[in-house]
C-alpha cells in the first residue's frame, strides 16, 4: 500500500512539474514559427519559411538575371539599380547590341515598387531577351537593308499580389510603359503598354521555379498588334555564392501584317559578390527559323 502511496505522490509531483514547465518550453523553446501540425513537412517541402524574411530577402533578387522576373520585390526604401549587355545574333539579319539596360526599383512600401529605366538598341532588329524589359523590342522587324537604332524610356510599377503559403505560390505582377526618345529615321514614336504576372515556388531544398506571362500592346507605322511571351525557369543554388538556371521563353505577336513567332532555350548563372551585388551571364540559342541564332548577356544587380 505505501508503494501505491508513493507511486501516485509522485505521479502527482511531476504532473505538477511538468504543468509548470510548459508555458515556459511553449513560449522561451519553441520558435512561434515552427508549425506543430500535420502539415509540417508541407510546408517545408514547399518553402514556406521564406515567408518569414522581408521582401527581397538577405539577398538581392534581381529581375534582369532571367527572362522571367522575379516574384519579389525591392523592398520598403530600397532601391536596386540593374544594368546589362545583350548581343543578338540574327540569323538573316545584322547583328543587334542592347546596353544599358538600365533599371532602377524603389520600394515605396511593403507591396510596391516603383521603376524608372533607359536603353539603347543598335542592330538588324529588335533585342527579344532581355530580362529587365529595359529593352521591350520583343519581336520586332528590321526594316530591309539597313541597320536601326532606337531610344527608349521606361517607367511603372511592381506590385506583389501574393504571398506563398503551401502550395499557393508567392506572385507579382508589373505594369510598363516604354517612350521612344529617339533612334533613326523611321523609328516608331508610339508608347507601348506591357502587363506581366509572375508566380514562384521557393522549396526547401533552395530550388526555385519561376513562371511569367507577359502581354504587350504596340502600334507601329499605324499596324496595331498584340505581343505575348510566356516563359518558366527553375533555379538552382550550388552553394552559397553561386546559382544555375535553365529557361525557357517564348515571343509571338497577333494582329500584325507579318506575325511572329520565337522560342528559345537559355541557361545562366549567377554570382553574389556580396548579399547587396549580383553578377549574371545567361546564354541561349532559338529553337525556330524565326527567332535569333544564339544570343548572350552579362550584367550586374546592385542594391542600396
Amino acid at each position: 500500500m505505501r508503494r501505491c502511496h508513493l507511486a501516485a505522490v509522485a505521479l502527482i509531483c511531476g504532473a505538477a512539474w511538468l504543468a509548470y514547465l510548459t508555458p515556459r518550453v511553449a513560449a522561451q523553446d519553441v520558435p512561434p514559427s515552427v508549425p506543430n501540425s500535420p502539415a509540417e513537412p508541407l510546408e517545408l517541402l514547399t518553402g514556406e519559411r521564406v515567408e518569414e524574411q522581408p521582401e527581397a530577402g538577405d539577398e538581392i533578387e534581381t529581375d534582369r538575371d532571367s527572362f522571367t522576373p522575379a516574384t519579389t520585390i525591392a523592398g520598403r526604401g530600397r532601391l536596386i539599380l540593374e544594368t546589362a549587355y545583350s548581343f543578338v545574333d540574327n540569323r538573316r539579319l545584322k547583328d543587334s547590341h542592347s546596353f544599358p539596360e538600365a533599371i532602377l526599383r524603389y520600394g515605396l512600401t511593403d507591396r510596391l515598387e516603383l521603376r524608372l529605366g533607359w536603353n539603347a538598341e543598335i542592330g538588324g532588329g529588335g533585342n527579344p531577351v532581355t530580362g529587365s524589359d529595359a529593352g521591350g523590342s520583343e519581336g520586332d522587324v528590321a526594316r530591309a537593308g539597313g541597320v536601326e537604332r532606337e531610344y527608349r524610356i521606361a517607367y511603372g510599377v511592381k506590385v506583389r499580389v501574393t504571398d506563398q503559403d503551401r502550395w499557393l505560390p508567392r506572385s507579382a505582377a508589373i505594369l510598363q510603359g516604354f517612350t521612344p526618345t529617339g533612334g533613326s529615321p523611321g523609328t516608331s514614336t508610339a508608347t507601348r503598354l506591357v502587363a506581366t504576372y509572375a508566380v514562384g515556388w521557393v522549396f526547401s531544398n533552395r530550388w526555385q521555379f519561376d513562371a511569367a506571362f507577359r502581354y504587350g500592346f504596340a502600334s507601329e507605322e499605324g499596324d496595331h498588334f498584340n505581343h505575348w511571351a510566356p516563359s518558366a525557369v527553375l533555379r538552382v543554388p550550388l552553394g552559397e555564392k553561386w546559382a544555375t538556371h535553365v529557361e525557357y521563353f517564348g515571343v509571338s505577336t497577333t494582329g500584325r501584317e507579318w506575325n511572329t513567332t520565337q522560342h528559345y532555350i537559355s541557361p545562366g548563372v549567377r554570382y553574389l559578390v556580396t548579399p547587396d551585388l549580383e553578377l549574371g551571364v545567361r546564354v541561349g540559342w532559338g529553337l525556330n527559323d524565326q527567332s535569333a541564332q544564339f544570343f548572350a548577356n552579362g550584367g550586374v544587380g546592385w542594391r542600396l
